[in-house]
């Protein structure tokens, strides 16, 4: 995962003084190839040792580290085309769509960025061979998850999602060993969700996250944590973008269990044969 989608990931954790060297960094990434951790305090108006515990924070053993993988992301992104700004009330449609579109590509890139191909199978296998599956999200989550819940019926799976966080808890609290909840919240501290993730793994059921990279309560009680990723400067292209990133990580793991199964393929064909078929014909009767 590059620096600067560590930074975007984690934003939303960082202190004050944490988000002042993050958005210096984001937004002067060139400069600070030049700078020693002491100039680069300097420049920002916090102390040395605020710019050396922010390096290991993300992960890096020092400042030569993040510098080093600064240069190798602004290479990267150097490839690429350049993103537009933000979406502002100045915006005609053109510009709006032209920055959605460019948005919503960056955040599909990054969520396959910051979540391993090992995870995604072991997700897989655990979806696989669970004995009952809950998804679980509420509100815009729990769109994800309705439609997660529909993909893995059309394959057989035995798999519900409610929109009622007491519906969810109240089905959670019969699960034991073989079962399986898939918790999808991107803050990670939705109360109804955590509240069916506890429940489930009390009983000895296995939980799935997908939320943001910042640390939360949901992941640590996850077997298996997916990440999902959102823009931090605007609170409604951020919900959006949330949503974007949390159904490509569905998305992947439906098509990678039709993979691993011909009678999953063979499902899908006749549930979309069915529903084909009652469309043109249906109606006639």
């Amino acid at each position: 995962m590059s620096v600067l989608v560590k930074i975007k990931a984690q934003y939303l954790a960082f202190t004050s003084k944490e988000k002042q060297i993050a958005d210096f960094i984001s937004s002067s990434p060139q400069a600070i190839k030049d700078l020693s951790s002491k100039e680069l305090g300097a420049a920002i108006g916090v102390s040395q040792s605020s710019i050396v515990k922010f390096t290991q924070k993300l992960g890096y053993k020092g400042y030569p580290a993040l510098k080093l993988a600064l240069v190798e992301s602004i290479n990267k992104q150097s490839k690429d085309q350049p993103l537009p700004g933000d979406i502002s009330l100045e915006d005609n449609i053109e510009q709006l769509a032209d920055k959605l579109l460019a948005s919503k590509v960056n955040v599909l890139k990054e969520t396959f960025q910051i979540n391993d191909a090992a995870s995604f199978e072991q997700a897989t296998d655990l979806i696989l061979h669970a004995k009952r599956i809950l998804v679980s999200g509420i509100g815009a989550s729990g769109l994800v998850a309705k439609d997660f819940g529909f993909k893995l019926q059309k394959v057989g799976l035995p798999a519900i999602s409610e929109a009622s966080g007491h519906s969810q808890l109240a089905y959670s609290a019969t699960f034991g060993r073989g079962d399986l909840v898939i918790a999808i919240s991107e803050s990670g501290r939705t109360a109804d969700v955590i509240a069916v993730a506890e429940q489930a793994t009390s009983r000895g059921a296995k939980v799935i996250s997908i939320t943001g990279v910042t640390k939360n309560k949901l992941q640590k009680l996850a077997q298996i944590p997916l990440y999902s990723v959102a823009e931090k400067s605007s609170l409604r292209l951020s919900s959006i973008l949330a949503r974007t990133s949390q159904e490509l990580i569905i998305d992947t793991l439906f098509i990678a269990l039709t993979q691993k199964s011909d009678e999953f393929r063979e499902r899908v064909q006749v549930s979309n044969e069915a529903v084909s078929d009652y469309v043109e014909n249906g109606n006639k009767k």
